[in-house]
């Protein structure tokens, strides 16, 4: 994808990036590679409003190119109210064929059933073609080729199998794009590699897709006016259409660095502590003094709330994967361990038992939580009654306390009427 991109825009070309599904970590790369914002499009967290105001936001692009996630069809296991949530589902319903990337390492021919099978899985679905992925020689290559050409799938490109090209990764995927040591280097390397063995004009020209939207629609509306957002690689995880769309109706995002100890602005009508690794910096916010007594001293008299990572520096301590435990700002009693890891991950459908920053009590939510930590104390009232995306209750229920208040969801967006 990275490669894809910035050999596009090398070209002069004009491309808007955007990723299927929830995620809020490749958007930063995608930005990186293209030099235009990234943005998520999700069938299942967001209603057609809200697809159609961010498909706009590719105005002016002379092609757009979306990241999938997971398997082509993956997505949740029974419909609910706005879709399964896979990437075949936003290529239909944008009209952008699929490329699909096909690993071919340890067979040949019969890599074209695979991808046959993928072709007629679902038959209406707009197919461009294949790239074969870790090929390991010229005679590989033919062997593989062959087969493509029998089943009819036409070959977009040939990737020779490369150990060295590869991003780092942690726990929950890839590390932050503002963490990686050369990421730019890196990016130019990835555009030469498919450069030199995919067909670049041969995706253009199999480029197409509905007509989108000439403006965007109506914007998820800010939960304050003057929003201090922690912005760092401790708290970064936020979905770049909310940001976007809290400044362009008008709010103000005044970006602090809790590992810099820098206090939230001192003027801010909420301070917001997105997602993250807290886990990895345990030490440095627990001793970020100033970051903590500006946090407290806000929460006296106006709303702090934080997600998923930000949710856990409100509590009352942190513990590390080692063991040792870090005292927290303590504006919640919620205490969590990465010693005793557990996965956590999956769409959220939240209906709060108490107002949100911007959101009435009873307002229905819809978002993602994908974490490791486990929660040992929890003892404050329940923000939210919390499912799954088929409807399951999950104990992650989220807690407010005065004027804290924390999820372990990512906010998407509120949930559409229909």
């Amino acid at each position: 994808m990275l490669g894809l991109l910035r050999a596009l825009a090398d070209d002069g070309v004009k491309v808007q990036p955007f990723k299927s599904g929830p995620d809020y970590i490749d958007p930063a790369f995608h930005h990186a590679a293209s030099g235009r914002p990234s943005y998520n499009l999700d069938g299942w967290a967001m209603g057609p409003t809200l697809w159609q105001t961010i498909a706009a936001r590719a105005a002016g692009a002379e092609i757009c190119v979306a990241e999938g996630s997971m398997g082509l069809f993956d997505g949740v296991a029974t419909r609910g109210q706005q879709g399964f949530g896979s990437s075949a589902e936003t290529a239909q319903a944008m009209g952008w064929p699929v490329v699909l990337v096909l690993d071919v390492s340890g067979q040949a021919q019969s890599a074209a059933a695979m991808a046959l099978g993928f072709r007629t899985y679902w038959p209406d679905l707009p197919f461009a073609g294949v790239v074969l992925n870790r090929v390991a020689s010229p005679r590989h290559e033919r062997l593989t080729r062959l087969g493509m050409e029998k089943a009819g799938l036409p070959v977009l490109g040939v990737l020779p199998r490369r150990g060295d090209l590869t991003l780092p990764e942690r726990h929950l995927g890839l590390i932050q794009a503002v963490e990686h040591p050369d990421l730019d280097a890196a990016i130019s390397g990835y555009a030469s590699f498919l450069r030199e063995h995919v067909d670049l004009a041969a995706i253009r020209a199999a480029a197409r897709g509905a007509a989108l939207p000439d403006r965007p629609q109506k914007q998820p509306k800010p939960p304050a006016q003057r929003i201090a957002i922690a912005r760092d690689a401790a708290f970064s995880f936020t979905y770049p259409h909310l940001l976007e769309s809290w400044r362009e109706a008008g709010a103000e995002i005044l970006p602090f660095s809790p590992l810099a100890d820098e206090a939230p602005s001192h003027d801010a009508d909420l301070v917001w502590l997105p997602g993250g690794y807290p886990e990895l910096h345990a030490g440095r916010i627990a001793a970020a003094g100033t970051f903590i007594d500006g946090l407290r001293k806000h929460a006296e008299t106006r709303p702090v709330h934080g997600e998923c990572g930000g949710y856990m520096a409100l509590g009352e301590a942190l513990i590390d994967k080692s063991g040792e435990r870090h005292q927290m700002a303590g504006l919640l009693g919620l205490v969590t361990s990465y010693e005793k890891r557990k996965f956590h991950l999956g769409y959220r459908r939240a209906t709060l038992r108490s107002p949100l920053p911007g959101f009435e009590t009873g307002t229905a939510l819809r978002g993602h939580e994908f974490h490791y930590s486990t929660i040992l104390e929890q003892p404050d009232a329940p923000l939210a009654e919390v499912c799954d995306a088929d409807g399951n209750p999950v104990p992650e229920t989220g807690s407010h306390r005065g004027n804290a208040s924390g999820t372990f969801f990512h906010l998407i967006t509120q949930e559409e009427e229909t």
